[in-house]
């Protein structure tokens, strides 16, 4: 394989895995099981192009009087690769190490750290591709092979943790390890744990709706309570199926009625971030007051959290404030993900 499109090979390789890991996040249905095997399998393609790429390189980097500017740069890329494979098997496989900062944390740092690394690389050693570089079958050959290696990997690391009957095979479909009931506090970015005053805290409800309306924490546990079993899957590594209770958006929307252009609920948190639902999948989720028959504490969402079915941990909105019933999508609520807790 030409250097030139090996670079750009790994290059695209990385992109592709960086892309779809963090894509990965928004992914709560096991319909969506697919595309963490895909994940997997551009991961390890990573093997046979690394390989084709340390063996050219191998003389330079052994001779430290050929040394350049790049080099360094490429021994941090280099040996990024290979923590991010490793992190990425030993939690796949063994589930290790389980406490906090987990595999899997590891496994994104190396895989940012290695994102990193390729971008400050190319912007050394920048060669664009010529048409010589891709022309003919043989490129595309070799770029189908590193796949199909990939490919045969990842069958094979399923079939040996089956085989070996490993801990990776209790997985959930998302990777994350059952955490149990007695399941962990974990907050999303920069969010603080707030101090919130049952009796003076208020949930209002607004925005494209007939009726406004603003409901105390003891209105709340007097309004007919509803049950949900869900299962709550953190981007940070772990799950837990519980059984919640509190009132479910649907009869709050009910109430509040919402008009006829709205599409959209965003979910708001004293601490300023917050998360929006399509209306009707919001009509399923549920404001929560008590998880297993037990009031929430504060670490977990008191006194209410958003309980939203099919997804990811950080979209469940702990501490919610408000809920605003909206005719357009809440694009800004990408950029809160980076900003709240500074100011919430």
């Amino acid at each position: 394989m030409r250097p030139r499109l090996v670079d750009w090979s790994l290059f695209m390789i990385v992109t592709l895995a960086t892309l779809s890991g963090f894509g990965s996040f928004l992914i709560g249905q096991p319909s969506g099981g697919w595309f963490f095997a895909l994940h997997g399998i551009i991961g390890l393609a990573l093997v046979l192009l690394v390989f084709w790429k340390v063996r050219r390189i191998w003389p330079r980097l052994v001779q430290p009087t050929r040394w350049e500017r790049s080099t360094l740069v490429s021994m941090v890329a280099l040996g990024a690769v290979l923590l991010v494979l490793a992190s990425g098997l030993l939690w796949t496989s063994w589930q290790w190490p389980a406490t906090f900062p987990n595999g899997l944390y590891w496994h994104i740092v190396f895989g940012i750290l290695l994102a990193i690394a390729l971008v400050l690389h190319l912007g050394l050693r920048f060669k664009p591709l010529r048409w010589g570089d891709v022309q003919g079958r043989r490129p595309v050959l070799y770029l189908l092979g590193a796949l199909c290696t990939g490919g045969a990997l990842w069958w094979a690391q399923q079939a040996l943790n089956h085989r070996l009957a490993l801990p990776g095979t209790q997985r959930r479909f998302t990777g994350s390890r059952n955490a149990g009931s007695d399941f962990p506090v974990t907050n999303w970015m920069f969010d603080p744990v707030p101090v919130i005053d049952s009796a003076a805290w208020r949930l209002r409800i607004y925005g494209a709706v007939a009726q406004e309306s603003t409901f105390s924490y003891d209105e709340l546990t007097h309004y007919s309570q509803d049950q949900l079993s869900a299962t709550l899957d953190c981007t940070s590594g772990w799950y837990t199926t519980q059984q919640w209770q509190g009132v479910s958006v649907a009869r709050l929307l009910d109430e509040a009625q919402p008009s006829a252009g709205a599409t959209v609920v965003s979910f708001q948190s004293s601490t300023g971030y917050r998360w929006s639902l399509p209306l009707e999948e919001a009509r399923h989720a549920l404001v929560a007051l008590h998880v297993a028959d037990a009031p929430l504490t504060a670490g977990h969402g008191a006194p209410a959290r958003l309980v939203a079915p099919g997804r990811r941990g950080f979209q469940w909105v702990k501490w919610l404030t408000a809920i605003e019933v909206r005719t357009t999508p809440d694009h800004g609520q990408w950029a809160v993900i980076f900003t709240s807790g500074f100011g919430g």
